[in-house]
């Protein structure tokens, strides 16, 4: 059995492969990144690519029909990953997540994949806090990167077939410590922030309302995915991918980080204007359909984890928002020293 991973050299990338090698240690895993985030390494005592058959270095917008040649299921990971990052490359978001999300799907199926997993997001939902979101209720995309996670699914229905089994798994917020963390991300940025600084700066009046899932969990879910057959959810699957316990207001988290690393302040900036990225959602379908497979990481744990990973590394930057632990940085980083285009192509030097 051949599993592909794209994107794998990201954040969420290095759980996705360990959980995939322990429930299939004879499978092939290949993976297939352009290796931008490669270096952000943290905390890792050894790469964590070591657990894969083969590496690919390449952009998604160039795989081929032979890249996918013997492959039973393929593992989309690889996007523009969050809002900063779209808002700033909105064409190019448009081009990876979008564009090139289809383009996979069909290469792929034309080599005789049977499974395509595609890691779309709850950001969908946008601003929709009156009451939790189920997979058939209207979307509401703020964004670029919510707007191209629709236009994937949609494209991906049209391209299902009984030998071609689709699932878009509509995944909570990630969070939690990663051999490549970012801190780009809700909880995690509220842990860096306290352990550097002993303050939580809530930067909206802390109402909005957000769904969370650790990468372990988020891990654990795709490989429901990859084994799911259309007894169970049909050949085209939608699917809101977290836990009805892990929907949160962002005061509640800081909270919930203040607690686990005491003196903490938790600074809320009520003057500040409404954060509409707010949503709730109902994980039901997902609890019912994957009952082995639900989330088991607590939000306690989550932040334990987080703060004995920074902690162990020696992290102790007040100013990170503006480190490469931002994946917004990343990318700039690379751009002002001449090592990557506007387009997010590598420059061969």
């Amino acid at each position: 059995m051949k599993i592909m991973i794209t994107g794998n050299l990201g954040y969420v990338g290095p759980s996705v492969i360990k959980q995939l090698r322990s429930t299939y240690p004879n499978a092939e895993l290949i993976g297939v990144d352009l290796g931008i985030f490669a270096h952000c390494l943290t905390g890792a005592k050894v790469l964590p690519e070591r657990l894969i058959d083969t590496q690919i270095y390449k952009d998604i917008r160039n795989v081929t029909e032979l890249d996918f040649v013997g492959v039973s299921a393929v593992v989309h990971l690889a996007a523009i990953s969050n809002d900063p990052m779209g808002n700033s490359f909105e064409r190019i978001t448009d081009e990876i997540n979008y564009q090139s999300s289809l383009k996979i799907a069909e290469l792929a199926k034309n080599a005789g994949v049977s499974k395509y997993v595609f890691a779309s997001s709850c950001s969908v939902y946008g601003a929709a806090a009156a009451r939790p979101k189920k997979e058939c209720d209207d979307l509401n995309p703020l964004t670029a990167y919510a707007k191209s996670k629709i236009d994937t699914e949609l494209g991906l229905e049209k391209l299902v077939s009984d030998d071609f089994i689709v699932t878009c798994l509509r995944f909570a917020t990630a969070c939690g410590f990663s051999d490549r963390t970012r801190l780009d991300l809700v909880v995690n940025d509220f842990v860096a922030g306290a352990i550097t600084g002993g303050v939580i700066n809530i930067l909206s009046d802390g109402t909005p309302w957000r769904p969370l899932i650790h990468i372990s969990d988020m891990a654990r879910a795709i490989d429901w995915a990859v084994d799911r057959n259309h007894e169970n959810g049909g050949i085209f699957l939608i699917i809101n991918t977290g836990s009805d316990q892990w929907n949160y207001q962002v005061k509640e988290l800081a909270r919930a980080v203040a607690l686990e690393i005491p003196g903490t302040k938790v600074k809320v900036n009520i003057n500040a204007p409404p954060d509409n990225r707010s949503y709730k959602v109902d994980f039901s379908k997902f609890s019912e359909m994957a009952p082995n497979h639900q989330p088991v990481t607590s939000l306690a744990q989550t932040v334990q984890g987080l703060r004995d990973g920074l902690t162990a590394m020696g992290f102790v930057d007040k100013n990170f928002h503006s480190s490469d632990f931002m994946r917004l940085n990343v990318l700039k980083n690379h751009m002002s020293n001449n090592r990557l285009t506007q387009n997010l192509n590598w420059i061969n030097k």
